[in-house]
């Protein structure tokens, strides 16, 4: 009897094990990769797709799975493989594009983001990675195209704006690149980095009072973010407000002891109040941190 009662068991386990279809080894798929266990969702696609070959859904949550764990080619192979079974989904192009710029291989992501933009005229997440390819290439304008497709689409996307404001940036479009950081700020107030970027844009234009305004607006965000007080300093030293620019120097050169830079610009306020000595001993530790210029200022000052 307990001999019967054990076959029947072995076999009702076997038929539990192998009568699984497709599609339930799939929801254990997608149950798994809701909780990030991308391990164990690959592990249920496989099997998924080993019943069903023809799978297409599978094949593209493997390959977000494999995109998850940072694995881009097996994540690419994935969604070939959707195209191949469904050429119409715009998705599956701007997921294989988004893998291929993660390899920068960024001609080959915008002829993906291309295909996506062909299939969905109007699909945002495809024109802001689209600028984003563009401008890893440092075709600035054309992503500035592509960045403002994505505003029109969706006019209060802080990303769009901060995105193309870099862009202009980067063309030296200052009073661009003010316009959008501000569209930026307008949209989120605390977004630290749009208020940095500006604060670059209006230092170029030489309006330094502004800049030192948004430098120490990031400062209140981010107290120990060194290149805030380095470019506060600079804007400082510009309006000859030595004092506020020593005391922002000597701020980085507390967070990174190494900063040639702040040793240098320290140095040349100290100066310029009468510090000499002081002034000269931050140059040294300048041109001693490996500032070249160090040694042109130490000639002219301090022999």
């Amino acid at each position: 009897m307990k001999k019967t009662f054990f076959l029947v068991l072995i076999f009702f386990l076997v038929i539990t094990c192998y009568g699984q279809t497709a599609e339930e080894f799939y929801d254990r798929g997608i149950a798994k990769g809701r909780l990030k266990n991308y391990k164990g969702a690959i592990t249920a696609f496989n099997k998924a797709i080993e019943l069903r070959p023809d799978f297409s859904d599978a094949y593209f949550h493997r390959g977000y799975s494999k995109f998850s764990l940072q694995n881009y080619r097996g994540a690419i192979s994935d969604y070939t493989k959707v195209i191949e079974l469904n050429p119409n989904n715009s998705k599956v192009y701007l997921n294989r594009g988004i893998a291929k710029f993660n390899l920068k291989d960024y001609n080959s992501a915008i002829i993906d983001y291309n295909k996506a933009i062909e299939l969905q005229p109007n699909f945002f997440a495809a024109y802001l990675n689209r600028g984003d390819a563009k401008y890893n290439l440092e075709n600035y304008s054309g992503a500035i195209v592509d960045y403002s497709r994505a505003i029109k689409i969706q006019p209060d996307n802080l990303d769009a704006y901060f995105k193309r404001g870099d862009a202009k940036f980067s063309l030296k479009d200052f009073r661009g690149t003010i316009i959008d950081m501000t569209e930026a700020i307008n949209i989120n107030s605390n977004f630290a980095i749009a208020y940095f970027l500006r604060g670059d844009a209006k230092y170029n234009l030489k309006n330094y009072r502004e800049a030192i305004q948004d430098y120490s607006k990031v400062i209140k965000f981010h107290p120990d973010l060194s290149m805030a007080y380095f470019n506060r300093g600079g804007a400082k030293n510009r309006i000859e407000d030595y004092n506020g620019a020593i005391a922002d120097f000597s701020k980085v050169i507390e967070l990174n002891p190494n900063s040639a830079g702040a040793y240098l610009n320290r140095g040349i306020a100290k100066i310029l109040i009468k510090k000499k000595e002081s002034g000269c001993l931050d140059l040294s530790k300048a041109g001693e941190l490996g500032h070249s210029e160090a040694y042109k200022y130490i000639r002219e000052h301090c022999n």
